[in-house]
C-alpha cells in the first residue's frame, strides 16, 4: 500500500487532485449558505465532479489534437482520463459526509464542518508530503503543511466573515 501512495504522491496527479479539492470546498462553502438536503449536496458534488472533469478531458484531449497536429491516440486518451479522475477525486473526496448524513447518522451542519475540514487537511497532507518528498526536514514539511492548511482555512474564513 505505501508503495502505491508513494507512487501517486511521485505523479502529476497530485496536482490534479489538490485542484479538485479546492473546487470541491469552494463549492461546499457555498451550498452552506442555504443548504439544500444531504443527498442534493452529494449529488451536487458528483454533478460538479463529472462536469469539471469532462470538460478537462475535453479540453486537454482537443489542446493535444491541436498541439500536435494529428489525432490523440486512444492510450493517450487514457493517461489524460486518470488525470481527469483525479480532479474528480478531488472533488468528491469529503461528500461521504454527507451520504451518512442521508442516511440519518449525523447532522447536516456537522457533514458540511468535517467536510470543509477534511478538504483543509487533504490539503495540508499533500503540502506535507511534497515537501519531505523533496526532501525538507520533518520541520519544514510541516511548517508547510501548516502555510497551506492555512490557505484552505482562510477560504472557510472569509465565507465566515460575508455571510
Amino acid at each position: 500500500m505505501w508503495t502505491s501512495i508513494e507512487q501517486h504522491l511521485r505523479s502529476e496527479r497530485v496536482s490534479r487532485v489538490i485542484y479538485g479539492a479546492i473546487i470541491g470546498m469552494a463549492l461546499i462553502v457555498v451550498l452552506e449558505s442555504h443548504p439544500p438536503s444531504p443527498l442534493a449536496c452529494e449529488i451536487t458534488l458528483i454533478a460538479t465532479g463529472l462536469a469539471v472533469a469532462l470538460a478537462e478531458l475535453y479540453s486537454e484531449v482537443i489542446g493535444e489534437w491541436t498541439r500536435t497536429r494529428k489525432r490523440v491516440e486512444r492510450h493517450h486518451v487514457r493517461h489524460i482520463a486518470g488525470d481527469v479522475a483525479a480532479v474528480f477525486f478531488g472533488i468528491v473526496f469529503p461528500g461521504f459526509y454527507f451520504l451518512i448524513s442521508a442516511i440519518g447518522l449525523m447532522k447536516i451542519e456537522t457533514a458540511f464542518t468535517l467536510t470543509k475540514w477534511t478538504g483543509v487537511g487533504l490539503i495540508a497532507a499533500y503540502g506535507f508530503a511534497a515537501a519531505r518528498l523533496s526532501g525538507a526536514s520533518w520541520k519544514t514539511s510541516l511548517l508547510h503543511a501548516f502555510t497551506v492548511g492555512v490557505i484552505g482555512a482562510a477560504l472557510i474564513a472569509f465565507k465566515a466573515l460575508v455571510h
